[in-house]
């Protein structure tokens, strides 16, 4: 019997749109009636996992910043936390301003931006629907490397990296992989989001690689928790659809990749589902959890 399952949000949970179907938050709401321990695992920061939380009436642990923290929501607090060291960041904001390429800083409540573009563009959309309270809260400044370093008391859970050109984004992975005690998340295809324009919806493609401290990772945190709630690794089903995904996929009893992922995410899971904008979700958990 599984007793713990592991979702990822974007590209997983969420629809192209940015929204959990009814049929995957219907089945989702069915296993945790069942006693099975969801958690929702995700590189976003707290404020943005809690929403998604809350509309899926779970009250007890999330995965935020790809693994970065983990945050109680009964006890209203974090109980785990692997930051990135503020030197190291500084020293990758460096980086992407001697090459003049686009990055954002992720604190745990506040994305730091020079301004909206790639993936900060889709959160900003999000945050159109959204009321104050449950904004994704996003700062522009000029000068982001002036402001972290005047900051005596941050945490600091990962930094993005992005880019539509594939020759420019591999320059800058070459930099970045000489960087010491730090996680790059390897990047094989690109990100791809439908932003609203209007009435309508345009695709927006870019490469995006993520930084986080050398031992933050999804399937450390969700072991974590494993360990603490007394469940073995062959209980815990994960579902993700991308490359900060792959530990999860590849170590829990289950790993299930989304049928939207690239096949080499595909080829790390022991079994492929239906895509994100088809229930895949729902899928899974119709088919080892409520069955």
């Amino acid at each position: 019997m599984y007793k713990l399952i592991a979702i990822d949000l974007d590209g997983t949970l969420l629809n192209s749109y940015g929204v959990i179907s009814e049929i995957d938050k219907e089945a989702i709401k069915k296993a945790i009636k069942k006693g099975v321990k969801v958690i929702l695992t995700s590189g976003r920061g707290t404020m943005s996992v809690k929403n998604f939380a809350n509309e899926l009436e779970i009250d007890g642990d999330i995965i935020c910043g790809n693994g970065a923290i983990i945050y109680n929501l009964q006890e209203d607090r974090i109980i785990y936390n692997q930051y990135i060291d503020k030197k190291k960041v500084l020293q990758i904001i460096k980086i992407c301003e001697e090459n003049s390429i686009y990055y954002n800083v992720f604190t745990e409540d506040t994305i730091l931006t020079s301004s909206l573009a790639y993936n900060v563009l889709f959160y900003n959309q999000e945050n159109v629907k959204k009321p104050d309270s449950k904004k994704t809260n996003i700062n522009i400044i000029p000068n982001i490397y002036k402001y972290v370093e005047e900051r005596e008391k941050e945490d600091y859970l990962k930094i993005c990296i992005c880019d539509k050109n594939d020759i420019i984004f591999g320059g800058i992975m070459k930099k970045l992989k000489e960087v010491k005690n730090v996680n790059v998340m390897e990047v094989a295809h690109m990100a791809r989001k439908l932003i609203a324009n209007g009435t309508d919806y345009v695709p927006v493609e870019y490469y995006i690689t993520e930084i986080m401290n050398q031992d933050a990772d999804k399937w450390n945190a969700v072991k974590f928790l494993a360990d603490k709630y007394k469940i073995k690794t062959d209980e815990v089903i994960t579902i993700g659809d991308n490359v900060n995904d792959e530990q999860m996929l590849k170590n829990a009893g289950i790993g299930v990749a989304m049928g939207n992922s690239a096949p080499y995410i595909q080829e790390m899971a022991k079994e492929v589902t239906l895509d994100n904008n088809s229930g895949g979700v729902a899928n899974v958990i119709e088919k080892y959890i409520l069955k």
